[in-house]
């Protein structure tokens, strides 16, 4: 290659990879920020702004950004021994669930959040715990979780943190609380057993009573009925015979007497009663025969 050749091939190198470079810190100065980030902007080592979302352009080599997620985050606090107040030793283990709400905070103030964070839920835990009894420990979890996110967020604060909830997630007392824990357990189901099946047989015992009761009104009911029915037919045949009586004169009645009495004298009894008011009887006979003779010579 020619001296001059080679010049000009420089010659035109150098303006290209200008160009070149200029492109990649024009790319590399602008930003595509989501709505979940925001960028934390310095100015020579300045904080000037928190920018985002969307596009956001940065000053080559004189600003600098730090990204910061504003979604709520989870931290696995590992199991922790702690002493309660009755000097239990108890494993807890918990989730601290937080988010950025100050994003200049977050960077300036606090440089690790998730290993500070671990650090003071450990130290409140601890405190917590060594105020409570162990059986207020394993009754009480929600409010040790209360309590718990309000001393934290009042820590995270200054850094620019929400602490949204703690979840304890799992308490392990000592081996032999647990087993005592078991014991107490089963007799307590043993104990609803056995209130169960008596509360069964008592419904059942209610139950036939309440049966027998039904069944003993209803039989009442209709035996009253059935002697209500009695006496209204004895009361319609009262009446019917009353109103034939009504109609019956004293010549039907005497000759109805004399019938009886033939049938008294046809039976082969040794002894016959005669009413002492047969003679009363007579009398109004011997009175229709005497009209019946005048009545003949007529």
């Amino acid at each position: 290659m020619q001296p001059q050749q080679f010049t000009n091939t420089i010659l035109f190198c150098i303006p290209v990879a200008i160009i070149l470079f200029l492109l990649m810190v024009l790319f590399a100065s602008i930003k595509i920020v989501p709505e979940f980030r925001r960028l934390v902007v310095f100015r020579l080592g300045k904080y000037v702004a928190t920018r985002g979302p969307g596009l956001v352009f940065l000053i080559p080599f004189i600003e600098t950004a730090n990204t910061v997620d504003l979604r709520e985050q989870v931290l696995e606090v590992p199991h922790q021994t702690t002493i309660t107040k009755d000097n239990a030793g108890i494993s807890v283990d918990f989730l601290i669930f937080s988010k950025v709400v100050n994003p200049r905070d977050s960077v300036i103030q606090a440089r690790d959040f998730a290993i500070m964070s671990q650090g003071i839920a450990t130290t409140t835990l601890r405190a917590v715990i060594g105020d409570i009894l162990l059986d207020d420990v394993l009754a009480q979890r929600e409010h040790i979780n209360t309590v718990l996110r309000t001393k934290l967020d009042e820590v995270t604060e200054r850094w620019g943190i929400k602490v949204t909830a703690v979840e304890i997630r799992e308490i392990v007392p000592p081996r032999e609380v647990s087993e005592a824990m078991t014991r107490q357990m089963s007799a307590e189901r043993t104990r609803r057993a056995v209130v169960t099946e008596a509360e069964g047989k008592k419904q059942a015992t209610v139950t036939v009573a309440e049966g027998d009761k039904q069944s003993a009104i209803l039989r009442a009911e209709g035996e009253k009925q059935a002697r209500i029915l009695t006496a209204e037919g004895y009361a319609q045949a009262l009446e019917t015979v009353f109103g034939a009586a009504k109609s019956i004169d004293a010549k039907t009645m005497s000759l109805q007497y004399l019938d009886a009495l033939k049938a008294l004298g046809a039976s082969p009894a040794t002894k016959i009663i005669i009413p002492t008011e047969f003679t009363n009887l007579l009398r109004p006979l011997v009175g229709y025969a005497g009209e019946a003779a005048e009545d003949k010579k007529k």
